[in-house]
Formats: C-alpha cells, sequence, structure tokens
C-alpha cells in the first residue's frame, strides 16, 4: 500500500462513519421483578410485564390501597393502647442527666449526676446505684435506703429527691420498608442544644427528637411502599400500632416517645406511593446520586460542573430534573439526539434496573410525567452523546490519522 491510497482509505471509514453514526445501541435489558415504580415501565397501561413494586393497586389483594383519603379511625382498644405507651415513665437510660439534692447537704452529696454506660449512678462514698432501664422513683426509692442504712440520712420522705434534667438519645432498632435499616440513635443532641450547662439545673425536660418520626429518619426515612398507617412500635413484651400519616398529610400523628431498646417495624404496601416521594418528616429531606456526563461538549464531570452540591438533590427530583444539574440538556442542536440511562436498584429484591429516555422525548413530550422516573437515595445516571457528536468525534478521529501521514505523503511526492 502506498501512502497515497491513505486518503482513499480515510473516506472510506468517513462513510462507515457516516452509516453507524444512524445506528444506537441496544436498549437496557432487565429482569421483570426488577422494575419498582410505575415511569420505569414505559407503557405499561398496555399490558407490558410489571415489576414487584410498580402497581397502582397493591399485588396483594389483603393489602390496603394506596392513598388515604382520611385518616384511620381510632377504636376504643388502640387509643387504649396508645394512650397507655404514651404515658409510662420514661426508664432512665445512659447518658441522661439528674439533679440530685439531699436533705440537709449542699455540696457534698447533691449536685448533677449522670447516667453512666453501665446505667449506674455513682454518688461519692455511696456504692453505685442502678439508674438505667429503671424510672426516676425507682432510683430515688433506692437511693434513699442506701443513705438511710449508711447513717447519713434519716428516714424522711423527702431526705433525698431525683429530678431529670436532660434527657439524652436512646437507641432502638429500625427495621422493614426504611432505606437503611438499622439501630440508630434517636433524640442525640449537639453541645449547642444541650439545656441546663449555662442557665442552670432544669426540672424536666421533653426531649421532642426521641420520637418514632425521628428515629424512621434517623434510618433513612420510609419507602415509597411504606404503610405509615399501621407502623409497629414493640417494648419488651408489649406491641403498639401507629398511623403517622398525619405527618404526610398533614392531620392527627400517633407520634410518641421512645425508650431504651424499643423496635420499630415498618410495614411495606407492595406498591409505589407518590406522596411518600417528597421531603416529610418520616421521609428523607435529600438524596445523593451518582452523575456522568462525559459528552465532547463536557470532556469531564469538572467540565460539566458536576460537584457535591450538584449530585445532592432534594428526595422528590425526577430523572428530568436530574439531567439538567447534569448539564445534559440544552446545547446547540447538535448535542439534542443524547439519550440518558436512569440505574437504579429495587429495593425489596435488591435487583438493580437501568432505564434508558431520550432527552429530548422528555423535554418536549405532555405525557413526561408517565415514564419520568422519581429518583431514589444511591440512584446513578449517566449521559450519552447523541449521534452527530459521535459522527463528529469518529470525522476528528480520522482527519487526525490523515494529518500525521501528510508530511510522508509530501516526503514521497518529492523523492
Amino acid at each position: 500500500m502506498t501512502f497515497a491510497s491513505i486518503p482513499a482509505r480515510a473516506a472510506l471509514c468517513v462513510s462507515f462513519a457516516l452509516l453507524s453514526g444512524c445506528i444506537s445501541g441496544p436498549a437496557p435489558a432487565n429482569h421483570q421483578s426488577a422494575l419498582y415504580a410505575p415511569q420505569q415501565v414505559v407503557g405499561s397501561h398496555s399490558g407490558q410485564p410489571e415489576g414487584d413494586w410498580i402497581a397502582a393497586t397493591p399485588l396483594a389483594r389483603v393489602s390496603p390501597a394506596c392513598d388515604w383519603p382520611a385518616p384511620r379511625e381510632l377504636n376504643t382498644y388502640r387509643k387504649a393502647q396508645i394512650n397507655e405507651f404514651a404515658s409510662q415513665s420514661a426508664p432512665l437510660a445512659p447518658g441522661d442527666r439528674l439533679s440530685i439534692r439531699v436533705l440537709g447537704d449542699s455540696d457534698n452529696l447533691t449536685g448533677t449526676y449522670v447516667v453512666d454506660i453501665d446505667g449506674a449512678v455513682r454518688l461519692r462514698g455511696v456504692a453505685p446505684s442502678r439508674a438505667g432501664g429503671g424510672t426516676l422513683s425507682d432510683l430515688e426509692a433506692t437511693l434513699r435506703q442506701r443513705l438511710v442504712e449508711a447513717g447519713i440520712v434519716r428516714a424522711l420522705r423527702n431526705s433525698v429527691t431525683v429530678s431529670l434534667v436532660e434527657a439524652a438519645g436512646v437507641s432502638v432498632a429500625v427495621t422493614g420498608a426504611v432505606f437503611e435499616p438499622q439501630a440508630v440513635w434517636a433524640g442525640e443532641r449537639t453541645p449547642e442544644s444541650r439545656i441546663g450547662l449555662k442557665e442552670g439545673d432544669a426540672s424536666g425536660d421533653a426531649n421532642v427528637s426521641r420520637s418514632v418520626a425521628t428515629a424512621i429518619r434517623a434510618a433513612g426515612g420510609v419507602r415509597p411502599d411504606a404503610d405509615v398507617q399501621r407502623i409497629y412500635l414493640i417494648r419488651g413484651d408489649a406491641f403498639v400500632e401507629l398511623d403517622l400519616s398525619g405527618l404526610v398529610h398533614g392531620w392527627r400523628a400517633d407520634d410518641i416517645e421512645l425508650t431504651a431498646g424499643d423496635r420499630i417495624i415498618v410495614p411495606s404496601r407492595q406498591c409505589f406511593n407518590a406522596d411518600l416521594v417528597r421531603p416529610t418528616p418520616l421521609t428523607p429531606p435529600g438524596i445523593r446520586v451518582y452523575m456522568s456526563n462525559l459528552t465532547r461538549s463536557a470532556n469531564n464531570n469538572a467540565g460539566a460542573a458536576i460537584g457535591k452540591e450538584t449530585t445532592s438533590l432534594p428526595y422528590g427530583t425526577r430523572f428530568l430534573q436530574a439531567l439538567v444539574a447534569a448539564n445534559c440538556v440544552g446545547g446547540s442542536f447538535m448535542q439534542s439526539d443524547r439519550r440518558a440511562v436512569l440505574i437504579s436498584r429495587n429495593p425489596l429484591n435488591g435487583r438493580s434496573v437501568v432505564i434508558e429516555r431520550d432527552i429530548e422525548k422528555l423535554v418536549r413530550e405532555a405525557d413526561r410525567d408517565a415514564y419520568d422516573p422519581y429518583l431514589m437515595p444511591g440512584d446513578a445516571i449517566a449521559c450519552y452523546d447523541s449521534r452527530w457528536t459521535n459522527l463528529a468525534e469518529a470525522i476528528g478521529l480520522i482527519s487526525q490519522g490523515v494529518s500525521t501521514v501528510t508530511p510522508a505523503i509530501l516526503l514521497d511526492n518529492a523523492l
């Protein structure tokens, strides 16, 4: 082959690039059970197979409907159960700060004490007294008895008084239809929010963060399939069923205070409820999404202005909105024929799912909400070049190849 034949071969390659530019890649393949939201299935109303989690009504006939037109009515039994749990004196837990006052004493035994990690309270010169798991009155009676036996105080009713200064956070377990089922701390305070450090000891403390809703949110928040009208709180050998849908829809809610060792179970309704895909006291305020925009106009993520702030989105963000954040929408007409993929995972069975969408169709079509998926925590999106961008890239590569042999051609002709 002579150098003179190279331009002809380059022209052939350009022709091939023209043809290949009209070819699109194969559509992503997914298992039927991987799809979990209605917007992930295009044309599901026309009889296409659906996944585990995408039906407008639950797959199980015994499950309730996905919409909640009104709060559940409290029958006498459930009302009594909730009142019993809410009225229980919260057991003391490690980290609670207590004010202990001994009659006739000002600075020896009287003072502020913290329940130790083993649940004990240690007064100077007195054997440790068990506090964790008991109530204030239990600890008060124990201390009075020990101080009387030691001959330190007289057997008077008010010889020892114990009051709560600050309720610490408690460890509870959250399982079920939440994004991060795990043991969490509910009611943990920052140093700035602690009470009684500057203004002096207070009597009593309402730690509003030690609630069922706060614990659920600490476990990542409820998923869109959660049954927030039937949340179970287990305490020891007893349990109570709570309706927290009011925190989502704006009516009455049965949120009550937690104690150390409680367990929370959030059942699944096996259906997708868009009302739970927005920031609420039960759902995550925001999500972190992985983004990739590797196009000719932005050949790296830094050039596409994709940083930490860009990938942190409010919960309830849809695919198209994230594509705008990733700079995958807009630009010249040569960029309009672009496609993007959404990589997610079915929370029920862990199967990964890849959804491909035509970006311009999401922008132009009026029925975009039917196939514009919501983003879940940990999802990833990637934008592909348009056919015209691919063609321009191919022509650029050919031009580079021809330019590298041009000096050789000129040298051959000179010889």
